[in-house]
This record gives C-alpha cells, structure tokens and sequence, in this order.
C-alpha cells in the first residue's frame, strides 16, 4: 500500500485517494469473511448434532442364534444394568443365524456418555433370566467389555462416549 506522504503538514491528495482505493477494497472481503463467521446457517456438524447421532453396538460371541440381542442405554448409574423403565433407550433385533452375532442401531441420540448393557435374550420375555442362585442364564455383556464378577462392573467402566455423526461399539457377550 504507497505511503501517504507529507507536504507541509498536510496529506497528499493522489496518495490519499490510493490509500483509500485500497481500503475500499479491503474492507468488503474483511466483512464477508467475518460475516461468514457469525453467519446464521449451522455448520454440518451443528446440523448432525440436533438431528442427533448414530450409534451401532455389534455383539459377537453369542452361543446359539435363538432370541434376540437387546441393549440398554444408560445417561446415569440409575436403574442400570437391568430396569428398562430407567434406561435412556432400549433396542431389540434379531441373530443372524450363521454368525451368530448381531447389530444394534440406535438413531437421533444426543451426544453424551452413556452407560451400555447388551443382553442375548435367548427367550425374548425382555429381561436377563437367572437361576436360583441369581447367577445369569442368558449372556450378557458391557461397552469396553470390562470383567464381570458377582455384580455389574460400575457405570463409569462400562460408558461410552457417543460423539456425531456415529459411534461404533463391540460388545463381547459372556454366559456364566
């Protein structure tokens, strides 16, 4: 940009008017870049978020294709790992018979850490069944698949962090 020079204390008419000129047109892409920022259309991740995120649990290790695999979405330790009426969200599907593992998709869920509890109920009456001794009959398993003793391992080993647009899981099912 040429210097505005001094005559006398006074500016310089033509290298004023060029310095002007040059502002004039620095000023519209200074604005519109900044506009842009400040702008009111969301982003594309802003737009994924209020629509919600995905999120996919594979279970495998399943000892026979009877029943069906359900997993349980958890946003607090509240009522986990078994009370449905608690859960944030719960989804059934069917075994693929070959594999003997399944997929279950939950769509729209906000992003967030939930606690994740995977069933193979192999009678599908909708709960984990258990003998006399309140040992499990049907498997069973927890996001990051952590070891399972007399209890449920506690709601911070078995969190999942869900971030859009999807999240993937494998839970490992385990039959006592």
């Amino acid at each position: 940009m040429p210097a505005i020079q001094q005559q006398q204390g006074r500016f310089s008419v033509p290298a004023f008017l060029c310095a002007m000129k040059s502002l004039a047109r620095i000023v519209p892409v200074f604005i519109l870049t900044v506009g842009s920022m400040f702008s009111a259309r969301p982003t594309a991740r802003a737009e994924s978020m209020a629509q919600g995120c995905t999120l996919r649990v594979h279970a495998d290790n399943l000892r026979n294709a009877k029943g069906v695999v359900g997993v349980l979405l958890f946003s607090s330790p509240d009522g986990r790992p078994e009370d449905t009426s608690k859960s944030f969200r719960h989804e059934a599907v069917s075994i693929s018979g070959a594999d003997q593992q399944a997929t279950v998709l939950f769509n729209g869920i906000p992003p967030n850490d939930y606690g994740v509890m995977a069933l193979h109920d192999e009678n599908k009456n909708m709960k984990l069944d258990k003998n006399m001794f309140g040992w499990p009959k049907e498997g069973f398993g927890f996001a990051n698949n952590p070891h399972a003793g007399l209890g449920a391992p506690g709601f911070l080993l078995a969190f999942l962090h869900v971030t859009c647009p999807a999240t993937e899981t494998q839970i490992h099912i385990v039959y006592k």
